[in-house]
């Protein structure tokens, strides 16, 4: 059974479908990520026990897989009580499992500041919260902007783990209509083309910004 590209053409339509709950579950577990991946390295950076606590729960995070995550939150958490929507849990695993990393690539970017802009800081008597909005943060940025492009585009390749939980992506999809048909090859293809144009996208948006904060930098 050779590959048929009008079949191809015609499962466009229902994957593109889908794709609305890629971008909304990219973007929030990007967000969500982020923000909670700052948290951690900001709290890592305060030592003390909540800062040991940090450490460990960040190596905890990057030694365990992200389908533990999914499993974990989906099926344990309604035994306390705790039920979510597939969409919410989904969402929720990416965003604590990639905040692991992220928080990684955050150190690596206040790393890279030079120490004396702290000192600097401290010097106009700037509070810590002042020092980590309008000195470390939009550094850090113009330190972390490609690497954090790269967890971008891998959230967006992870997205399809949340089939499992029958949260209607753009694999899941084409998945349905290869089960549906028993062609596999098209629909499979078409969502590999179509994440490779997110992919893309995501990459040419992050370099611009990058650009555009390093333009920044040098004025």
């Amino acid at each position: 059974m050779g590959f048929d590209a009008g079949f191809a053409l015609s499962t466009i339509p229902t994957i593109l479908g889908a794709i609305g709950a890629t971008l909304i579950a990219t973007v929030l577990s990007c967000v969500g990520a982020s923000v909670v991946g700052f948290g951690f390295e900001m709290i890592r950076r305060g030592g003390g026990v909540p800062g040991l606590a940090v450490r460990f729960l960040i190596d905890f995070i990057r030694s365990t897989p992200v389908l533990a995550w999914l499993y974990f939150l989906y099926f344990v958490l309604p035994f306390y009580g705790i039920r979510l929507g597939a969409m919410t849990v989904g969402i929720l695993a990416l965003s604590l499992y990639y905040s692991g990393y992220l928080a990684e690539v955050f150190k690596a970017g206040i790393d890279a500041i030079p120490k004396g802009q702290q000192e600097a800081a401290r010097a106009l008597s700037l509070n810590r919260r002042d020092t980590v909005i309008f000195v470390i943060a939009p550094q850090m940025l113009r330190n972390i902007a490609a690497p954090l492009g790269n967890y971008l585009v891998s959230i967006l390749k992870a997205t399809p783990y949340l089939a499992i939980l029958a949260v209607p992506e753009m694999l899941g999809r084409a998945f349905d209509i290869a089960s549906e048909t028993y062609r596999y090859a098209e629909p499979l293809t078409v969502a590999g083309i179509l994440f490779l144009a997110l992919a893309l996208v995501i990459s040419y948006g992050v370099k611009r910004i990058e650009q555009r904060l390093l333009a920044t930098g040098r004025r």
